[in-house]
């Protein structure tokens, strides 16, 4: 069965066999409701009901193909999900730009002649909105728009993400009929220069408490949360200043990494964040699967490498590399990749002296090795061992690196191409090693629903023992947590006050979500 749908007359369009079928003037709750039925009937061609089918599939290969090159879900969507998202996809068709609401909501942002903009009272109360500004490299501005998404629906608004220079090469629009990038001609200007010093920042509003009650006056709410901003910036995560947040229409906020586990530190979102993820752990991995779907010309770099290098070995292993020291090569980051392999039975063995004549590799189980980072003396490295000695066991090794850009261009188009599409690649082989405090590594094993090895970040150029550790979870690390108990109004260690929210292998003071059944004690 194919359905399709005219959002613009709600009405539903069913191809059956030969035959086609209408049913117009259908409301968004028969949407809705409609969705989560065909979910059911078709757990994987949908993943279980975060896609709908009405997609135009040339436009976005990715969207329903990849169901192909990834694993079965790692975790399922539960059926409030499955409803919550219909309801904001709904939300971003009534609000989102292009429509009458949009254009009056953003024209109160235009300054009258004496530097002020309109007051709230005209606004629309169903309409708000989040406007995102994601920075840094790409994989600190995937775990930005995941976080920034979570919370759109959670304070039922619209999300809006600025596109800087390379986004719609990146990424298929996760919603039809309307887009989530900001329009060009959006009033507010140089989005990416504001700071928490601004008048309008969160910051100040709960610096100078009694401005707080003066919100419908400012004609955005500024909320700055980099990984390194404020004790009053991070405030924004306790519930008793949401209230007045509420009455904000538009709310523009600057971020760079994942925040979403300070959010279940909120006890006013507890309830809506238990029905939406009963699995703790599962929280990146699904609004991954949902929100990002690869260009087609980004798919076109992941499946012609897949399918040449990856497909056919019985076992795929992903390394991925990144050093913080700078860009040249050093030998005690390899020396722990090869400790943390070998420990942890990743990689086979080599024999050390000449077998003797070579073995026939007929029958012989083989693993690909993808290798990702900036450098390619690593992955030479690493192929080299495996060209010149035979494995112990006689597993054939081949090792492979899609690219190697020896230096970092933060926002440059082709580059973000192939770091999107190594990511993919991580997320589709069967175990993976990544990089310490690495947001490239948390998505590649987020993607693809992996718990990873996480390789500790190298103190003093020395190789560090024990090389790596298996994670406790899949979900990424937040590196600039809060350090304030809401619920008690003080400071608090906050890897310690709810069972499923803890500290980071890779970072002590980071915190990530965890399931408390598995949570691994030490």
């Amino acid at each position: 069965m194919k359905l399709m749908t005219d959002i613009a007359h709600l009405a539903l369009v069913f191809n059956v066999g030969d035959m086609r079928y209408t049913m117009p003037n259908w409301g968004e709750d028969a949407l809705i409701s409609l969705t989560c039925c065909l979910a059911e009937s078709n757990q994987d061609g949908l993943l279980g009901g975060l896609l709908v089918p009405w997609f135009d599939e040339q436009s976005c290969i990715s969207r329903y193909q990849s169901t192909s090159h990834l694993k079965k879900l790692a975790r399922s969507p539960s059926t409030h999900l499955v409803k919550r998202l219909r309801e904001q996809e709904a939300l971003q068709r009534r609000c989102g730009p292009g429509t009458e609401t949009y254009r009056r909501a953003a024209e109160r942002l235009e300054p009258r002649r004496n530097g002020t903009g309109t007051t709230h009272a005209e606004d629309d109360d169903d309409c708000k909105y989040l406007v995102l500004v994601p920075y840094r490299g790409l994989g600190n501005r995937i775990l930005a728009m995941a976080s920034a998404f979570l919370y759109a629906m959670l304070t039922d608004r619209v999300l809006l993400v600025h596109r800087g220079t390379s986004l719609p090469d990146l990424f298929c629009e996760p919603f039809q009929e309307t887009s989530w990038l900001l329009p060009p001609d959006f009033p507010l200007r140089d989005l990416e220069n504001l700071t928490g010093e601004v008048p309008e920042s969160y910051r100040n509003l709960v610096r100078e408490y009694g401005r707080a009650a003066s919100v419908s006056e400012l004609p955005y709410v500024f909320v700055d949360l980099d990984h390194a901003c404020t004790y009053h910036d991070k405030l924004f995560y306790c519930d008793d200043h949401r209230e007045f947040l509420h009455r904000a229409p538009w709310l523009v906020m600057r971020t760079d990494g994942y925040f979403v586990p300070a959010l279940f530190l909120n006890p006013a979102y507890q309830e809506e964040l238990d029905k939406l993820f009963p699995r703790k752990d599962s929280v990146f991995y699904l609004l991954a699967r949902y929100l990002f779907h690869p260009t087609n010309k980004v798919w076109g770099l992941i499946t012609r490498f897949y399918d040449s290098y990856l497909k056919n070995s019985d076992e795929r292993l992903g390394i991925q590399v990144r050093v913080f020291d700078g860009d040249t090569p050093f030998k005690h980051v390899l020396d722990q990749i090869l400790a943390c392999t070998s420990q942890e039975h990743l990689l086979p063995e080599v024999v050390a002296q000449d077998p003797g004549p070579p073995a026939s590799t007929a029958g012989a189980r083989s693993k690909a090795v993808l290798m990702t980072g900036l450098s390619s003396w690593y992955f030479e490295s690493i192929r080299g061992r495996y060209w010149q000695s035979a494995t112990a066991a006689g597993e054939v090794v081949s090792v492979h690196q899609p690219s190697h850009e020896e230096h970092q261009l933060i926002g440059e188009a082709t580059h973000d191409m192939k770091a999107l599409a190594e990511m993919y690649l991580l997320s589709m082989t069967d175990a993976v090693v990544t990089s310490g405090w690495s947001t490239f590594g948390y998505v590649g094993h987020g993607l693809g629903g992996l718990t990873p090895w996480i390789m500790f970040k190298p103190e003093n150029l020395t190789t560090p023992d024990p090389p790596c550790r298996r994670a406790a979870s899949m979900e990424p690390c937040l590196h600039g947590p809060p350090f304030y108990d809401c619920r008690a109004r003080r400071g608090a260690d906050t890897g310690k006050l709810v069972p499923h929210v803890r500290h980071c292998e890779d970072m002590s003071w980071g915190l990530k979500l965890v399931h408390p059944a598995e949570i691994v004690l030490n």
